[in-house]
């Protein structure tokens, strides 16, 4: 069940179904990168290691599926439909279905578009950019693309066309004057948007793209995105940066959970590509940002509590995700109940309130996050600076989806690739696949409703209206719920598959096998 040669996240271990964070069921596919794109990539790796075509034209395939799920804004979105009943919902490229009444909104966030340029940039490359469609692809993506940067050098979190210039001056971050507690709304995805790593994704892909069709254009692009970090890190007494910012280059609010502030998340990451840009231009004014932020930020370290937050947190230092404007307080996200129904969207009951402690916060998303990460930035950076910048360089061909951040998957260390290899094909079922205990949902859920306090649920046979039912309650069942407790209801008896095969389980023990088989020749 190869979905037109895209990937689901994970598959039934009998291949009957496969779903992922937005995509599921035989027709579609996804395109974050847990999916479609490392599973192309695991192949193309696969192909340079042992020298076998097959594994190239398996990588091929993954890239022309990204091919028909290019939209007519120049990238693409989380999944990709292959229904032709559904198809024409799309904007798609490839069936010239650029009416405006469609979806067509290309996606930045979660490296969506960017994965999926890689991908396509990578096959082309191998196939000597004799695949005209292939090839075509990438460069209206990197065209369209560079089209959608800001006058600024930033990116937004999503675009259809052209940035308007007019609209967005270029000018140094500041705080704002005051800004609301209360979530203003959704509109935010115009924003300057670093959330999700979006514009360092953005910046590497063009430093890639300069590298593999020699255009001078790209790299001006990723260095037009360095120098809007550069102005984005805000003044004291927080020299870091917001996760997003507004036209007026001030922080602002993007969902209910993601207020105005300056974040120990991203501000990590965003430290990460300046020294990339640095390896790769030799200018220092890209690193020169980086001692007063990681002071910043050391300083900013939250003491480690016993709330159920904090155990979350690897063990290290403790940073906020927020941190207010100039006072530097960490904020928090209070918890909020939560009912969402089939057709009838999610609606939040209660909460989400901005919050200056650390009880009874919400989970689903790090309003903490750790500040490991901090002594190696700190290291590489006094490395480099010491250097000769020629030095430095990254090698010629980059490797994972995220280069910049040196966290993709890896194989196992060459001295344990013999005995790492020997696992992995003896944990091969007799089909040759990997499957592990998990469970990948139910796409048949009629009702999700999130506890964020102590609730009561009752089962009974009550009138449909959901009113008091006279004698019938008599036969309810009552289940009181607790805090974090969820209720979820599905169509249909049968149980959640227990075994399922994982696409990025399947492209890091492939990448492992075709290292090791690498080592042997």
């Amino acid at each position: 069940m190869l979905h037109a040669n895209g990937r689901h996240y994970h598959y039934t271990a009998d291949l009957s179904y496969g779903r992922s964070e937005s995509a599921e069921g035989p027709t579609q596919v996804e395109v974050q990168r847990e999916a479609t794109p490392v599973v192309a990539l695991a192949f193309l790796k696969a192909f340079q290691n042992t020298g076998d075509r097959e594994y190239l034209e398996h990588a091929r395939a993954a890239a022309h599926a990204l091919v028909r799920g290019q939209l007519c804004s120049g990238g693409w979105d989380y999944l990709i439909e292959f229904d032709p009943a559904k198809r024409g919902q799309y904007q798609y490229r490839s069936d010239r279905n650029c009416a405006e009444d469609r979806r067509g909104v290309t996606n930045l966030d979660d490296n969506v578009t960017q994965a999926a340029i890689r991908v396509l940039m990578r096959v082309d490359r191998a196939l000597g950019f004799k695949d005209a469609a292939i090839h075509e692809a990438a460069l209206f993506a990197l065209d369209k693309l560079m089209a959608a940067q800001y006058p600024i050098g930033a990116w937004p979190q999503r675009f259809r066309g052209p940035a308007g210039p007019s609209k967005y001056p270029v000018k140094r971050a500041s705080y704002p004057p005051s800004w609301p507690r209360k979530w203003p709304g959704p509109g935010y995805q115009d924003h300057y948007t670093f959330n999700d790593n979006s514009i360092a994704d953005a910046i590497d892909v063009m430093l890639e793209a300069a590298r593999i069709y020699k255009d001078a254009r790209y790299k001006q692009s990723a260095e037009k995105g360095g120098q809007f970090i550069l102005l984005a890190q805000m003044p004291d007494p927080q020299p870091a940066w917001a996760q997003q910012y507004d036209a007026n280059m001030h922080p602002a609010w993007a969902r209910i959970f993601e207020p105005p502030s300056v974040t120990g998340g991203e501000s990590q990451s965003v430290m990460r590509i300046l020294m990339a840009l640095y390896r790769e231009t030799g200018d220092r004014k890209y690193i020169e940002p980086i001692p007063r932020a990681l002071d910043y930020l050391k300083r900013s370290a939250v003491p480690r509590g016993t709330e159920e937050v904090f155990r979350r947190i690897s063990p290290g230092p403790v940073l906020a995700r927020f941190y207010e404007l100039q006072t530097n307080r960490p904020l928090y996200i209070t918890k909020g109940s939560r009912v969402s129904a089939s057709g009838l969207g999610s609606r939040m009951v209660d909460g989400y309130e901005i919050s200056y402690t650390p009880e009874s916060v919400i989970t689903h998303y790090g309003v903490l996050v750790s500040g490991a990460w901090l002594a190696d930035v700190e290291a590489d950076y006094r490395k480099l600076a010491s250097l000769d910048p020629s030095t430095i360089r990254r090698p010629e061909k980059l490797e994972g989806l995220s280069p910049w951040n040196g966290r993709d998957l890896r194989p196992a260390a060459k001295e344990n690739l013999a005995s790492e290899a020997r696992r992995l094909i003896d944990s091969m079922d007799p089909r040759g696949a990997w499957t592990r205990m998990g469970s990948i949902g139910r796409a048949n859920r009629l009702v999700f409703t999130y506890a964020a306090r102590e609730m009561l649920l009752r089962i009974g046979r009550g009138p449909a209206d959901g009113s008091a039912g006279g004698s019938q309650a008599a036969s309810s069942q009552l289940i009181p719920l607790h805090e974090n407790d969820t209720v979820e209801i599905f169509l249909g008896p049968q149980p959640v598959p227990e075994r399922i095969i994982s696409s990025a389980d399947f492209a890091r023990n492939l990448e492992t096998l075709g290292a090791y088989a690498a080592s042997l020749r």
